[in-house]
């Protein structure tokens, strides 16, 4: 029985090693897109946890503000840049949080949100895009907060806003390829 299920997960491991997505198909796949987006269940999660959820230092975050105007008037590499400085950015807030006493529950929530947080990474540094390449920065002074619930806010407000706004302009890409 034992031998049985170790082969089956040989199989469906084989399988999804050979799959190779590709970010394209990621930009293509609203479905894929808003499945991938679990900040809800992370903060279900973290309302489930008992105790404060209130930091002992402050950790740094991204703007999310959008201001549609001066954002259409960025190229596709500004854009990426810009968001993938913002990942960065709360990459490294979910390192410092790791480092702080919390309580287990808490702890899980930010592990899945690490995970998360470097697949969007990862999507969107290996996304082809035309024109030349741009550093990854932020466009505005980054604001610190001492709640972890805040930064789930403003985690999904990066990825509700100006994350799928930068994609579904990508989206005319979708049919020529």
């Amino acid at each position: 029985m034992a031998l049985r299920r170790i082969l089956l997960l040989c199989m469906v491991a084989s399988e999804v090693w050979d799959a190779e997505p590709k970010p394209i198909d990621f930009v293509c796949n609203r479905a894929a897109r808003r499945a991938m987006n679990t900040v809800a269940e992370m903060e279900s999660a973290l309302t489930d946890c008992n105790g404060s959820m209130t930091l002992s230092s402050p950790i740094q975050l991204p703007c999310t503000e959008l201001h549609v105007e001066s954002w259409e008037n960025k190229s596709h590499q500004e854009k990426r840049g810009e968001i993938v400085a913002s990942l960065k950015l709360l990459t490294e807030g979910v390192k410092a949080l790791k480092g702080l006493s919390l309580p287990r529950c808490a702890s899980l929530v930010l592990q899945r949100l690490e995970i998360n947080v470097n697949n969007y990474g990862l999507i969107l540094t290996n996304l082809r895009l035309s024109g030349p390449v741009v550093s990854p920065s932020l466009s505005c002074v980054p604001i610190s907060t001492n709640s972890l619930s805040t930064f789930l806010l403003k985690y999904n407000q990066l990825i509700i806003g100006k994350l799928e706004r930068f994609l579904v302009k990508l989206e005319d890409t979708c049919t020529s390829q």
